[in-house]
This record gives C-alpha cells, sequence and structure tokens, in this order.
C-alpha cells in the first residue's frame, strides 16, 4: 500500500502590493516554496498593484511536507529582485480545512532568521558515572544549508546549547554541505539533568565582518535522551520561531486556494472491480431513468469537487478506449433531463465538466496548433483597442493620427477595424482546421449531434443541435484560451493591460459567434455592435465547419486505449547540472563531470553548453528507462542521479547528473525534475 500526498493550490490575485519601482508602481510574480524546495513560478504581471494570475498547480508528495511558502516578488530589469512579502502555511493549518481554504491572506515581512532550510545529522546521548553526569552530542554533518554568503554557499558552526552551557564545532569554510565529525561535551551540575528541560543545537553562518548569520535550530527534550540511551539521526531544521507580522496589511494580500489530499494507494488489483463496474455502466447501459453507478457519483459529489471527479473519469475511460460511449451515456442522460433547450449543458453538471476536461485532455495540441499564431501576433503587435466610450483613453491612442491626438471616433474606427482583422484570423483559423482536430473529439461531437436532434427534433429547434457543440467547441475551450492564454499555456507570461483588453473583446466576439449570433443586441454592452456585421457573417460558416467536423466515420477511429495529452511541449523546468555520459567500462572520475544548462519538458530532456547556445542535444523522456539515485560514495559527490535509456537499437546508455542548488531569482534548480517531486526526485 502506497500513501499520496496531494496538494492543489491556484494563486488567484493580489492586492494593494506595496510600489518598489519609481514609476509607483511593481511588477509582481510569484514564487513557491514546499519546504525548501521552488516547485512553481507564476508569470509576472508588468505594472500592477493588484495583479491577477490564476495559475493553477498540482503537486504529489510521496514523502510529504512540512510547509507551503508563497513568496511575492517585484521582477527588475537591473539588479535582484525584491522581495515583497511572504505567506507561510503549515500541512496542520491546511489539512484542517477539510474543503479547502479559499481566502485572502495578509503578506508577511520575510525575516532572514525565519527562511532557514536543511538538516543536520547529530547522535546524542546523556553519561553518567559516579563522579558526574555528561552530555555528548556527536555532530557528525549537515546538508541543504541556506546560502548566506553572496559566494552561494555559507562559513557554517554548530552550537549546542543547555542551560547556561554551550560548545561549538570548528567553521567549515564555503559549503552548504558541512562534514565535521566531531563530539562536543557538556559537564551538567547535580540537577542539571531534570527532564524538563531541552538541548538546543543551532547552526550558524560564520562572518569575518558583523554578526552571524542563522541557519536553522533543533530542540530535543532531555526527556528523549532519558528514555533512549543514544538518540541519533538527521533532523530538520527550524526556524528561530519569531512571530510572522502581516504589517496591518500594509504589504498587500493574496488571494489562494489551497486544498490537501491524503491517500492511501493500493495495488491495482483492488481497483479492477471499480473499474468492471464503471465500464459496465457504458457498455450495457441501462434506461435513463434507471440509477447507475456514474449519476450516484454525480448525486454524491459537491459542484467544488465534481471538476476532480470528470478528470478522474475522463483518465479511466480514455485508459480503456471506452470515452465516446462513456460521454455519450452522460450526454444522453443530461438531454433525457432537459425540457427547455436554452438551457442545455448550461450547468456545472458531471456530463459538462466531463465534456471539458475531455477537450482539454485530446484538444491542446490542436488548440495550440489553431491559435498560436495569431495570439503571438497580438502580443507582439500590442496594439490598442478600445471600444466602450467610458473607457477610451485618447492619451493611449495618439499614434492612431499623424495630425496628434485621436478622437474617441477615429479610436473607435481603428479599434473596429483591427478586431475585425484579429477575428477574421481566427475564424479562418478555425473553420479550416477540420482535420487537425483529433478523431475521437470529432466523434464525441458526431454522438452529441445525433443526441441532441432525436431529443429535440422541431424545427423550431434546428440551431440547438448546432448550440450544443459550438456551446464547448468555442464557449468552453477556444474563448478561455483567447482571454487567458497563460493558462492555456500559449504564453509564457500573462499579457499586459493594452493586449489583456484586446484579448477579452475577442473573447466576447468568439462567444457571439459561438452562440451562433442570437443574443445579439440584448446585452447591456451596445458598444459592441459594429461588431455585430462580422458575427452574424460568420455563422455560417461556423454551421459549416461544424457539419463537416461531424462527418467522420466512427468505425474508423481507432478504439484502443488512448493517451491523454493534457499539454504541449512546455518548460517544466530548467538550470544549470553537471553532467556525465558514461562510455563503457572505465574509472569515473569527479573532472569528468561538466556544467551544462539544461531544459526539461513534457516531451524531453535537452541541454547545451549554455541558455543562448544553439545546438542542443535531447533525451526524450519516451527513451527514459529509469532513473536512480547514485550512492554518494561512488563519486564523493552530493546529489547525483542517473538517467539511464534505450536508444532505436535496443542499447542502453547512462548519464549521470550532479543536481546543484542554485541560487536564482527566476528558475531555483533543486532537481531537474517535474514539480510532482516523485520518488524518483534527487
Amino acid at each position: 500500500m502506497a500513501k499520496n500526498t496531494s496538494l492543489y493550490f491556484r494563486i488567484v490575485e493580489g492586492r494593494n502590493l506595496p510600489a518598489k519601482d519609481v514609476s509607483g508602481t511593481s511588477d509582481p510574480y510569484c514564487i513557491v516554496k514546499v519546504d525548501n524546495e521552488v516547485v512553481a513560478r507564476t508569470a509576472t504581471v508588468w505594472k500592477n498593484l493588484n495583479p491577477f494570475w490564476g495559475e493553477e498547480y498540482t503537486l504529489h508528495l510521496p514523502m510529504g511536507f512540512h510547509t507551503l511558502t508563497f513568496y511575492v516578488m517585484d521582477e527588475d530589469t537591473i539588479g535582484h529582485d525584491d522581495v515583497i512579502g511572504k505567506i507561510s502555511l503549515s500541512k496542520d493549518v491546511i489539512a484542517a480545512q477539510h474543503k479547502g481554504l479559499d481566502n485572502w491572506l495578509n503578506l508577511t515581512r520575510v525575516d532572514p532568521d525565519e527562511e532557514v532550510q536543511g538538516e543536520i545529522h547529530l547522535a546524542l546521548e546523556l553519561h553518567r558515572d559516579a563522579q558526574r553526569t555528561s552530555l555528548h552530542c556527536h555532530v557528525i554533518e549537515a546538508r541543504d544549508l541556506a546560502p548566506r554568503d553572496i559566494s552561494g554557499t555559507s562559513d557554517p558552526f554548530t552550537r549546542i546549547i543547555y542551560s547556561n552551557l554551550s560548545a561549538e564545532t570548528s567553521i567549515i569554510k564555503k559549503t552548504r554541505f558541512p562534514h565535521w565529525d566531531e563530539t562536543l561535551e557538556l559537564c551538567l551540575d547535580e540537577g542539571d539533568d531534570d527532564e524538563g528541560g531541552s538541548v538546543m543545537v543551532e547552526v550558524w553562518d560564520w562572518d569575518m565582518v558583523g554578526k552571524n548569520d542563522f541557519l536553522g535550530k533543533v530542540e530535543i527534550p532531555l526527556s528523549c535522551l532519558h528514555r533512549s540511551p543514544l538518540l541519533q539521526g538527521w533532523f530538520r531544521l527550524l526556524p528561530l520561531g519569531n512571530t510572522e507580522d502581516d504589517a496591518g496589511g500594509k504589504l498587500g494580500a493574496l488571494r489562494l486556494k489551497v486544498r490537501l489530499a491524503e491517500e492511501r494507494i493500493l495495488p491495482s488489483v483492488y481497483y479492477q472491480p471499480l473499474i468492471d463496474l464503471l465500464v459496465e455502466a457504458v457498455i450495457s447501459p441501462s434506461e435513463v431513468d434507471e440509477p447507475t453507478p456514474l449519476t450516484l457519483l454525480e448525486e454524491v459529489t459537491t459542484v467544488e469537487s465534481r471538476q476532480d471527479v470528470a478528470m478522474t473519469l475522463v483518465k479511466i475511460y480514455l485508459g480503456q478506449g471506452l470515452v465516446v460511449p462513456f460521454l455519450d451515456y452522460l450526454n444522453t442522460r443530461e438531454l433525457h433531463n432537459t425540457t427547455d433547450p436554452n438551457t442545455l449543458f448550461r450547468s456545472n453538471s458531471l456530463a459538462s465538466k466531463a465534456m471539458e476536461q475531455f477537450m482539454k485532455a485530446v484538444g491542446m495540441l490542436y488548440l495550440h496548433e489553431v491559435l498560436k499564431p495569431i495570439i503571438n501576433r497580438i502580443f507582439e503587435e500590442r496594439k490598442y483597442v478600445e471600444l466602450d466610450p467610458c473607457k477610451i483613453d485618447l492619451n493611449r491612442s495618439r499614434r492612431i493620427s499623424f495630425k496628434g491626438s485621436a478622437s474617441e471616433a477615429e479610436v473607435r474606427e481603428s479599434s473596429v477595424g483591427l478586431l475585425q482583422t484579429y477575428l477574421s484570423s481566427i475564424m479562418e483559423a478555425i473553420v479550416s482546421s477540420v482535420s487537425q482536430c483529433p478523431p475521437v473529439m470529432r466523434v464525441v461531437f458526431k454522438q452529441l449531434h445525433k443526441r441532441v436532434e432525436e431529443q429535440f427534433p422541431e424545427p423550431e429547434n434546428e440551431d440547438v443541435k448546432y448550440l450544443a457543440i459550438s456551446g464547448f467547441f468555442f464557449l468552453r475551450l477556444f474563448a478561455p484560451a483567447i482571454l487567458t492564454p497563460k493558462l492555456f499555456h500559449l504564453r509564457d507570461h500573462h499579457a499586459d493591460t493594452r493586449t489583456s483588453r484586446t484579448l477579452l473583446l475577442l473573447a466576447k466576439a468568439l462567444q457571439s459567434v459561438g452562440n451562433l449570433g442570437l443574443q445579439l443586441g440584448h446585452g447591456k454592452e451596445q458598444w459592441m455592435t459594429p461588431l455585430h456585421p462580422i458575427i452574424l457573417c460568420s455563422v455560417a460558416s461556423v454551421k459549416d465547419f461544424l457539419d463537416k467536423l461531424i462527418d467522420i466515420d466512427h468505425d474508423n477511429v481507432c478504439e484502443a486505449p488512448q493517451r491523454a495529452v493534457f499539454l504541449p511541449s512546455v518548460i517544466v523546468k530548467e538550470g544549470f547540472l553537471q553532467k556525465h555520459k558514461a562510455e563503457g567500462p572505465q574509472l569515473l572520475k569527479r573532472f569528468a563531470f561538466k556544467k551544462r544548462y539544461f531544459w526539461l519538458s513534457s516531451e524531453s530532456l535537452s541541454y547545451a553548453k549554455s541558455p543562448d547556445w544553439q545546438v542542443r542535444s535531447t533525451i526524450l523522456i519516451t527513451h527514459v528507462c529509469a532513473v536512480e539515485r547514485v550512492d554518494e560514495n561512488a563519486f564523493q559527490l552530493q546529489n547525483v542521479m542517473q538517467v539511464i535509456t534505450q536508444d532505436t537499437d535496443g542499447q542502453l546508455h547512462t548519464t549521470y547528473l550532479q543536481c546543484k542548488v542554485t541560487r536564482n531569482t527566476h528558475t531555483h534548480t533543486y532537481c531537474m525534475t517535474s514539480p510532482d517531486r516523485s520518488s524518483n526526485s534527487v
């Protein structure tokens, strides 16, 4: 039985952040740490004291964790980035919120004495004889200490304190992995060995000038030494424990959503009865009114958890090669329970969520092929676009007219022209993409079209079969991707204020296209009227596109288990590592390692001499057979792992990587593994 700890968190937005730049604004981004490891970095939101990120992360932590910390930073083009503040949440605090934490939390000041990391290896015991009692502390070594010096290292020494007695080890220069192997002894006076006391072990960074820097502490109750003759092991270094000050909200706040799930995972054979039950429900469907395991799941799940349930079910049925009958089953029941076609798939039902998660699982590469060129163009051109008279800023549009400042009418005319051009490009890319759309996605839409036509055959409901498909295709996939390209990995960073407004107006227009123009003129945003002609002209091409999309032979689509493609190739982590490639039997030397810059994506592990080096070597993830930790004695080096790969001829190759901690504002590389922190991490 395996224990799995999953941590879900969403960095929603910030508010009232302090200005760090001379312009009176900041360029905020967030860094997220689990214990001492950086696991995520959000995009930078430029010149904004109330940034919106909306970025979600899921971490699988086989070894558990202690603390989740969010740092808000201000990015600077020149010099070091500024620290705005942080929020630290202990595992106990997160676990206490059974439904998850969803709240605004004030940022606290970052105290260097609280920013500790690493572990220390100790062996403690009490020695008693007729004359005296002494405390022996064998300080063996420490690892992964915080770097306090400009060189990226520290000069650590250890101090043991009990009552008014203390002793210190020697100082080890320029290292974060000191090895002392020294025994410190404290001679206790009579009565000093009372069980109520505690032994304090502190680690400090020695500085020639100024005061020493605190690196962490371990507090051990003396009662533990009374019960055990020898207490030995690795101990996690803790901060001083100063009370965190939220500065009365002066540092601003973050809105966070955090949820912890701890599960015990049984061998797969124990889940087979459940798989069989779920498979049976779609292979031999019962009458639509009869309860089934899938209908019961919808009844017992909350709206908040339904998305996770839907994603899990989509994965299961994709793996079984039954995702088409699964979605057809849910959609049929949804249609049976819908009397008003105007409300079809408008709720957060299991059917709606499953369709949405299915499109993201199998359609992300397709989405990128269609949208990325036009999205990149909008970001690069960065045109000023505005239709709402209440929001037009004539100062921002001074380049539109060569005669000086543009009038409001000129701004609107220019904006309409730009939006029509962008929307035409988007629609042209979509309607010409039938062959690019994944076949399984087309079959699902074909089944949906058929079921809607059966349920609403009346002539007045002729458009419902198109609206059902376009509601998912346009309103739940393409329009959200245009609105926030970063969340769909179409861009590495969020749009600035100007580009974001352009994307918002385009997303609104595309939603109207997805609704087949049926709601035009009925809303409050009458200033969108200039776009109505192009929207109405697009309706016919949308219907023609949907007809072609569902014109596919179901029998020609492979029913074999399918692998969900959740994301295209995106960089998960990057940074410098030390590399050595084994070339046959030989004696490995420490100097055989060479420094290389690595990029880990969802598809490959690539490396080059430097970040801007044109020639890269690549290891495909599909060719990786194993990733294993190498014993420290093999190279006399910390944090070495071996990556075993197999080439097309079946030959095995071994590459050794040494993973060092780098102090970098943008990338904090502890190991070249994904944020899942899998058991193969070094």
